[in-house]
Protein backbone atom coordinates (compact mmCIF):
# COMPACT_ATOMS: atom_id res chain seq x y z
CA UNK A 1 0.00 0.00 0.00
CA UNK A 2 1.20 3.20 -0.75
CA UNK A 3 1.52 5.91 2.30
CA UNK A 4 0.74 9.29 3.06
CA UNK A 5 3.95 10.30 2.75
CA UNK A 6 4.38 8.68 -0.41
CA UNK A 7 1.68 10.03 -2.19
CA UNK A 8 2.83 13.24 -0.98
CA UNK A 9 6.17 12.96 -3.10
CA UNK A 10 3.76 11.91 -6.09
CA UNK A 11 4.05 13.93 -9.21
CA UNK A 12 2.05 14.71 -11.60
CA UNK A 13 2.88 12.74 -14.48
CA UNK A 14 5.22 9.92 -14.67
CA UNK A 15 7.73 8.00 -17.33
CA UNK A 16 5.99 4.91 -18.34
CA UNK A 17 7.67 2.22 -19.88
CA UNK A 18 5.16 0.34 -22.45
CA UNK A 19 5.46 -1.50 -25.88
CA UNK A 20 3.30 -1.80 -29.05
CA UNK A 21 0.47 -4.07 -28.32
CA UNK A 22 -1.46 -3.43 -31.70
CA UNK A 23 -1.96 -1.35 -34.70
CA UNK A 24 -5.04 -0.40 -36.58
CA UNK A 25 -5.14 1.34 -39.95
CA UNK A 26 -7.87 3.82 -39.51
CA UNK A 27 -8.08 5.68 -42.85
CA UNK A 28 -5.52 6.45 -45.82
CA UNK A 29 -4.02 9.16 -42.80
CA UNK A 30 -4.65 7.77 -39.02
CA UNK A 31 -3.43 5.07 -37.60
CA UNK A 32 -4.18 3.75 -34.20
CA UNK A 33 -1.32 2.46 -31.91
CA UNK A 34 -2.56 0.34 -28.73
CA UNK A 35 0.31 0.51 -26.20
CA UNK A 36 0.71 -1.73 -22.90
CA UNK A 37 2.55 -1.96 -20.04
CA UNK A 38 2.40 -3.15 -16.75
CA UNK A 39 2.46 0.39 -15.19
CA UNK A 40 -0.52 1.79 -17.35
CA UNK A 41 -3.02 0.47 -14.56
CA UNK A 42 -1.93 4.27 -12.83
CA UNK A 43 -2.47 5.96 -15.94
CA UNK A 44 -5.03 8.58 -15.28
CA UNK A 45 -7.60 8.59 -17.41
CA UNK A 46 -8.76 12.60 -17.66
CA UNK A 47 -10.27 12.42 -21.04
CA UNK A 48 -11.09 15.15 -23.59
CA UNK A 49 -7.46 16.25 -25.13
CA UNK A 50 -4.76 15.42 -22.41
CA UNK A 51 -1.70 15.32 -23.78
CA UNK A 52 1.21 13.40 -23.06
CA UNK A 53 4.89 12.81 -24.51
CA UNK A 54 6.05 10.08 -26.25
CA UNK A 55 9.49 9.16 -26.42
CA UNK A 56 10.51 7.27 -29.25
CA UNK A 57 13.41 4.39 -29.81
CA UNK A 58 16.78 5.93 -31.59
CA UNK A 59 18.36 3.25 -33.57
CA UNK A 60 20.45 0.77 -31.13
CA UNK A 61 19.38 2.75 -28.36
CA UNK A 62 17.21 1.70 -25.77
CA UNK A 63 15.26 3.37 -23.25
CA UNK A 64 17.15 2.62 -20.28
CA UNK A 65 19.37 5.25 -20.01
CA UNK A 66 16.10 7.55 -19.47
CA UNK A 67 16.14 9.26 -16.00
CA UNK A 68 12.66 7.91 -14.39
CA UNK A 69 12.59 10.69 -11.39
CA UNK A 70 10.96 14.00 -11.77
CA UNK A 71 13.71 15.31 -13.52
CA UNK A 72 13.29 13.11 -17.03
CA UNK A 73 13.39 16.36 -18.88
CA UNK A 74 16.39 18.05 -17.52
CA UNK A 75 18.25 14.27 -17.53
CA UNK A 76 17.37 13.86 -21.05
CA UNK A 77 18.19 17.49 -22.17
CA UNK A 78 21.61 16.61 -20.74
CA UNK A 79 22.56 13.49 -22.89
CA UNK A 80 24.38 13.58 -26.06
CA UNK A 81 22.34 13.80 -29.58
CA UNK A 82 23.12 9.98 -30.10
CA UNK A 83 21.44 9.30 -26.72
CA UNK A 84 18.55 11.89 -27.15
CA UNK A 85 15.33 10.01 -27.99
CA UNK A 86 13.29 11.87 -30.23
CA UNK A 87 10.24 13.37 -28.01
CA UNK A 88 6.60 14.47 -29.60
CA UNK A 89 3.37 15.31 -27.95
CA UNK A 90 0.48 13.51 -28.84
CA UNK A 91 -3.21 13.32 -27.05
CA UNK A 92 -4.50 10.19 -25.22
CA UNK A 93 -6.91 8.73 -27.56
CA UNK A 94 -8.44 6.43 -25.07
CA UNK A 95 -7.06 4.81 -21.77
CA UNK A 96 -7.83 1.57 -19.91
CA UNK A 97 -5.93 1.53 -16.87
CA UNK A 98 -7.91 -1.54 -16.29
CA UNK A 99 -6.36 -3.65 -18.86
CA UNK A 100 -2.70 -1.47 -19.18
CA UNK A 101 -3.75 -0.06 -21.90
CA UNK A 102 -3.51 3.02 -24.30
CA UNK A 103 -4.79 4.01 -27.71
CA UNK A 104 -2.16 7.36 -29.76
CA UNK A 105 -3.78 8.14 -33.05
CA UNK A 106 -1.09 9.05 -35.40
CA UNK A 107 -1.82 11.53 -38.12
CA UNK A 108 1.12 9.70 -40.96
CA UNK A 109 2.44 11.99 -43.53
CA UNK A 110 5.12 9.99 -44.84
CA UNK A 111 8.82 10.32 -43.68
CA UNK A 112 9.38 13.52 -42.99
CA UNK A 113 9.38 13.62 -39.35
CA UNK A 114 10.25 10.09 -36.66
CA UNK A 115 6.57 9.78 -35.11
CA UNK A 116 4.84 9.27 -38.14
CA UNK A 117 8.04 7.14 -39.12
CA UNK A 118 7.38 4.99 -36.19
CA UNK A 119 3.87 4.96 -36.78
CA UNK A 120 3.97 3.65 -39.85
CA UNK A 121 6.42 0.84 -39.02
CA UNK A 122 5.72 -0.03 -35.50
CA UNK A 123 5.18 -3.76 -34.63
CA UNK A 124 3.69 -5.79 -31.60
CA UNK A 125 6.28 -5.77 -29.37
CA UNK A 126 8.43 -2.79 -30.36
CA UNK A 127 9.58 -0.50 -27.02
CA UNK A 128 8.29 2.97 -26.80
CA UNK A 129 8.39 5.28 -23.50
CA UNK A 130 5.50 7.87 -22.92
CA UNK A 131 5.28 10.42 -19.77
CA UNK A 132 1.40 10.87 -19.03
CA UNK A 133 -0.62 11.44 -16.18
CA UNK A 134 -0.37 9.42 -12.80
CA UNK A 135 -3.60 8.59 -11.05
CA UNK A 136 -0.97 8.26 -8.14
CA UNK A 137 -1.36 12.05 -7.74
CA UNK A 138 -4.29 13.59 -6.16
CA UNK A 139 -4.30 17.58 -7.52
CA UNK A 140 -4.88 18.62 -11.21
CA UNK A 141 -2.55 16.97 -13.45
CA UNK A 142 -2.65 19.57 -16.46
CA UNK A 143 -2.01 19.00 -20.22
CA UNK A 144 -6.00 19.50 -20.54
CA UNK A 145 -6.87 22.65 -22.57
CA UNK A 146 -10.30 22.04 -23.31
CA UNK A 147 -11.85 24.38 -20.71
CA UNK A 148 -14.87 25.79 -21.54
CA UNK A 149 -15.97 28.76 -19.10
CA UNK A 150 -19.20 28.15 -16.56
CA UNK A 151 -21.36 30.50 -18.88
CA UNK A 152 -20.55 28.16 -22.27
CA UNK A 153 -24.08 26.88 -24.27
CA UNK A 154 -22.32 26.13 -27.95
CA UNK A 155 -19.48 24.75 -28.60
CA UNK A 156 -17.33 24.93 -31.60
CA UNK A 157 -14.46 22.90 -32.61
CA UNK A 158 -12.20 23.14 -35.21
CA UNK A 159 -9.17 21.91 -36.41
CA UNK A 160 -7.44 19.90 -38.56
CA UNK A 161 -5.80 16.41 -38.66
CA UNK A 162 -3.37 17.39 -36.07
CA UNK A 163 -5.99 17.95 -33.97
CA UNK A 164 -8.78 15.75 -34.78
CA UNK A 165 -7.95 12.90 -32.25
CA UNK A 166 -8.21 15.40 -29.44
CA UNK A 167 -11.23 16.80 -30.96
CA UNK A 168 -12.92 13.23 -31.09
CA UNK A 169 -11.92 12.31 -27.17
CA UNK A 170 -13.55 15.75 -26.51
CA UNK A 171 -16.71 15.39 -28.24
CA UNK A 172 -16.97 11.44 -26.28
CA UNK A 173 -16.36 13.62 -22.90
CA UNK A 174 -18.76 16.07 -23.70
CA UNK A 175 -22.32 16.19 -21.47
CA UNK A 176 -25.19 14.06 -23.72
CA UNK A 177 -27.26 17.64 -24.03
CA UNK A 178 -24.17 19.78 -25.51
CA UNK A 179 -24.97 21.48 -28.88
CA UNK A 180 -22.81 23.00 -31.35
CA UNK A 181 -20.72 22.62 -34.70
CA UNK A 182 -17.45 20.62 -34.81
CA UNK A 183 -14.81 20.88 -38.28
CA UNK A 184 -12.47 18.41 -39.42
CA UNK A 185 -10.31 19.43 -42.47
CA UNK A 186 -8.09 16.35 -43.30
CA UNK A 187 -6.01 15.56 -45.93
CA UNK A 188 -8.89 13.13 -47.70
CA UNK A 189 -12.49 13.06 -47.92
CA UNK A 190 -11.39 8.95 -47.24
CA UNK A 191 -10.47 10.36 -43.55
CA UNK A 192 -13.50 10.87 -41.97
CA UNK A 193 -14.00 9.06 -39.39
CA UNK A 194 -16.99 7.35 -37.25
CA UNK A 195 -17.14 9.32 -33.96
CA UNK A 196 -19.53 8.76 -30.84
CA UNK A 197 -20.92 12.59 -29.92
CA UNK A 198 -24.16 14.31 -28.77
CA UNK A 199 -26.83 14.26 -30.96
CA UNK A 200 -26.50 18.46 -30.82
CA UNK A 201 -22.79 18.85 -31.91
CA UNK A 202 -22.78 18.95 -35.86
CA UNK A 203 -20.11 17.27 -37.55
CA UNK A 204 -18.17 18.03 -40.70
CA UNK A 205 -15.38 16.47 -42.60
CA UNK A 206 -13.64 18.66 -45.00
CA UNK A 207 -11.39 16.79 -47.11
CA UNK A 208 -8.58 18.95 -48.99
CA UNK A 209 -7.97 15.90 -51.42
CA UNK A 210 -4.94 18.39 -52.85
CA UNK A 211 -5.71 21.88 -51.73
CA UNK A 212 -3.88 23.99 -48.84
CA UNK A 213 -4.04 23.57 -45.78
CA UNK A 214 -6.85 25.73 -44.12
CA UNK A 215 -8.25 26.27 -47.51
CA UNK A 216 -11.24 24.02 -46.25
CA UNK A 217 -11.26 25.42 -42.67
CA UNK A 218 -11.36 28.76 -42.81
CA UNK A 219 -14.04 29.79 -45.17
CA UNK A 220 -16.32 26.43 -43.33
CA UNK A 221 -15.68 28.32 -39.78
CA UNK A 222 -16.25 31.98 -41.30
CA UNK A 223 -19.95 30.44 -42.74
CA UNK A 224 -21.02 29.36 -39.34
CA UNK A 225 -19.47 30.98 -36.63
CA UNK A 226 -21.57 33.95 -37.00
CA UNK A 227 -24.61 31.72 -36.66
CA UNK A 228 -23.53 29.95 -33.10
CA UNK A 229 -24.25 33.95 -31.87
CA UNK A 230 -26.77 35.68 -30.02
CA UNK A 231 -26.39 39.64 -30.25
CA UNK A 232 -25.72 40.16 -26.57
CA UNK A 233 -22.36 38.13 -26.93
CA UNK A 234 -20.93 40.38 -29.90
CA UNK A 235 -18.79 42.61 -28.75
CA UNK A 236 -16.63 45.80 -30.42
CA UNK A 237 -13.60 44.10 -32.17
CA UNK A 238 -10.73 43.41 -30.08
CA UNK A 239 -7.10 43.66 -31.08
CA UNK A 240 -5.23 40.36 -30.62
CA UNK A 241 -1.34 39.40 -29.86
CA UNK A 242 0.42 39.68 -33.33
CA UNK A 243 2.40 36.05 -32.28
CA UNK A 244 5.09 35.58 -35.25
CA UNK A 245 4.04 31.70 -35.48
CA UNK A 246 7.41 31.28 -37.21
CA UNK A 247 9.40 32.19 -34.00
CA UNK A 248 6.96 32.23 -30.78
CA UNK A 249 4.47 29.72 -29.60
CA UNK A 250 1.01 30.31 -30.51
CA UNK A 251 -0.91 29.02 -27.61
CA UNK A 252 -3.64 30.36 -24.98
CA UNK A 253 -6.20 28.65 -23.07
CA UNK A 254 -7.99 31.08 -20.99
CA UNK A 255 -9.25 31.48 -17.48
CA UNK A 256 -12.02 32.92 -15.98
CA UNK A 257 -15.53 33.37 -17.26
CA UNK A 258 -15.93 35.91 -20.25
CA UNK A 259 -18.24 38.82 -19.99
CA UNK A 260 -20.61 37.42 -22.11
CA UNK A 261 -21.30 33.97 -22.17
CA UNK A 262 -22.78 31.60 -24.56
CA UNK A 263 -20.35 30.19 -27.12
CA UNK A 264 -17.10 28.53 -26.71
CA UNK A 265 -14.50 28.01 -29.29
CA UNK A 266 -11.28 25.60 -29.09
CA UNK A 267 -9.30 25.83 -32.10
CA UNK A 268 -6.46 23.95 -32.68
CA UNK A 269 -3.70 22.45 -35.88
CA UNK A 270 -1.39 24.48 -38.36
CA UNK A 271 -0.51 27.58 -36.33
CA UNK A 272 -0.22 30.13 -39.55
CA UNK A 273 -4.32 29.01 -39.93
CA UNK A 274 -5.75 29.20 -36.70
CA UNK A 275 -3.74 32.40 -35.89
CA UNK A 276 -6.00 33.73 -38.60
CA UNK A 277 -9.24 31.64 -37.34
CA UNK A 278 -9.06 33.07 -33.76
CA UNK A 279 -8.38 36.71 -35.09
CA UNK A 280 -11.11 36.05 -37.13
CA UNK A 281 -13.84 34.86 -34.09
CA UNK A 282 -12.21 37.88 -31.80
CA UNK A 283 -11.35 40.89 -34.21
CA UNK A 284 -14.22 40.65 -36.58
CA UNK A 285 -16.74 39.49 -35.13
CA UNK A 286 -15.92 40.42 -31.46
CA UNK A 287 -16.13 37.29 -29.52
CA UNK A 288 -14.60 37.91 -25.82
CA UNK A 289 -11.16 36.30 -26.54
CA UNK A 290 -11.74 34.72 -23.04
CA UNK A 291 -13.84 32.36 -24.62
CA UNK A 292 -11.95 31.10 -27.28
CA UNK A 293 -8.94 28.43 -26.66
CA UNK A 294 -6.67 28.60 -29.62
CA UNK A 295 -3.10 25.92 -29.87
CA UNK A 296 -0.79 26.03 -32.92
CA UNK A 297 0.18 22.07 -33.02
CA UNK A 298 2.98 22.74 -35.64
CA UNK A 299 3.83 24.81 -38.40
CA UNK A 300 4.00 24.71 -42.19
CA UNK A 301 7.30 24.39 -43.85
CA UNK A 302 9.15 24.20 -39.87
CA UNK A 303 10.53 21.20 -38.60
CA UNK A 304 8.63 19.65 -35.52
CA UNK A 305 10.20 21.09 -32.17
CA UNK A 306 11.62 18.28 -30.25
CA UNK A 307 9.26 18.60 -27.61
Amino acid sequence: MTSTADLAKVSPFRLFDVEVLRRQRLSPTFQRITMTGPDLGRFADNGFDQRIKVILPLPGVGFDHLSRGDDWYQHWRTLPDQLRNPIRTYTVRAARPEANEIDVDFALHGETGPASRWATEARPGDRVAIVGPDAAYSGTHGGVDFRPHSGARRILLAGDETATPAIACILECLPGDATGEVLLEVPHAADALALTHPRGMRVTWLGRDGAAHGSKLAPALRDLAAGLLVEQERRTGQPVDDVDVDSGLLWEVPDGDPATRGLYAWLAGEAGVIKALRRYLVSDLGIDRRSVAFMGYWRLGRSEPTT
